[in-house]
């Protein structure tokens, strides 16, 4: 069965960064795509962003745009979330997805489009 297991997380001060870590373990199996979601309280679960293998096509959501970046290694089935200037607004748990099937990009943004999830890491910045 295949597992995701976040690092990385943590507290940070406005304008700090992090690196968020994601392996993906369980076997032999075919990656598509690996994304990150996030989830503030009292908030739905919303795209972060995605990093398809194939071509390494990245894709963000427009609030972290220029702030973010999505890197990883499809061999080792690791994807990482580089996070710059971070805000306040970007507290939220950060889950890793992996999208082993869809081979479609245009679900990529969405939950939908994943079929594995991670638990989840802490991220929280402050003012």
């Amino acid at each position: 069965q295949v597992q995701l297991a976040e690092s990385g997380g943590g507290l940070v001060q406005a304008g700090g960064s992090l690196t968020l870590s994601c392996a993906a373990s369980g076997g032999t199996f075919y990656s598509y795509a690996m994304g990150w979601f996030r989830q503030a309280p009292g908030k739905e679960r919303e795209f972060v962003a995605a990093i398809r293998w194939n071509g390494g096509n990245t894709f963000y959501a427009d609030s972290v745009k220029g702030r973010f970046t999505i890197s990883g290694d499809n061999a080792k089935k690791t994807v990482y979330l580089q996070m710059n200037s971070l805000k306040p607004e970007d507290t939220a748990v950060y889950y890793c997805a992996l999208d082993r099937w869809s081979y479609n990009t245009l679900v990529l943004t969405t939950i939908n489009g994943y079929d594995a999830w991670g638990v989840g890491t802490q991220v929280t910045v402050s003012s």
